[in-house]
């Protein structure tokens, strides 16, 4: 590594629930960089989880990025020859990160018509610990307990 690594920048918190991380979730979710459009799509989304649920929707957005969040991972390590999965503890700001990605990534794969019910589908499902984001979580933990073996190589 030759230059110091980049700041950080601040984000602005969304104007409805003043949420830096709604504004990171919204960041992830835009495609050709038309946030207006995508942060209504959110909106629309949040609406359809709280009349899905009778709940607020933006708590159950939040209680589903909780439940879709790693705790533990594997990371590939190279050791006399032969390739290791060796599980590791994630960063906090990387476990936000990945849940976030894993919750728009398999609302995308999913059947709706517009991205906003797509999106809140996947919320409510990974909120009651369902869905293709709460099932990569588990994987993610099943793989790190087999390769558990291999913890004392630690990166």
């Amino acid at each position: 590594m030759r230059k110091a690594q980049a700041k950080k920048l601040p984000l602005a918190p969304d104007p409805r629930f003043n949420d830096k991380n709604v504004t990171r979730f919204v960041n992830c979710l835009m495609l050709g960089g038309n946030k207006t459009t995508v942060l209504s799509a959110f909106y629309d989304a949040v609406d359809k989880v709280s009349k899905i649920t009778n709940e607020d929707g933006y708590e159950v957005w939040k209680k589903a990025l909780q439940n879709v969040t790693p705790a533990v991972e594997v990371r590939s390590r190279r050791i006399g020859g032969a390739t290791f999965q060796i599980p590791s503890e994630v960063r906090p700001d990387r476990k936000i990160s990945l849940s976030m990605k894993w919750l728009i990534r398999f609302s995308r794969e999913r059947n709706g018509k517009t991205i906003a019910d797509k999106l809140a589908n996947e919320i409510v499902a990974a909120a009651k610990g369902e869905g293709g984001a709460f099932k990569k979580k588990e994987d993610t933990h099943r793989m790190a307990e087999a390769n558990k073996a291999f913890s004392h190589f630690k990166i």
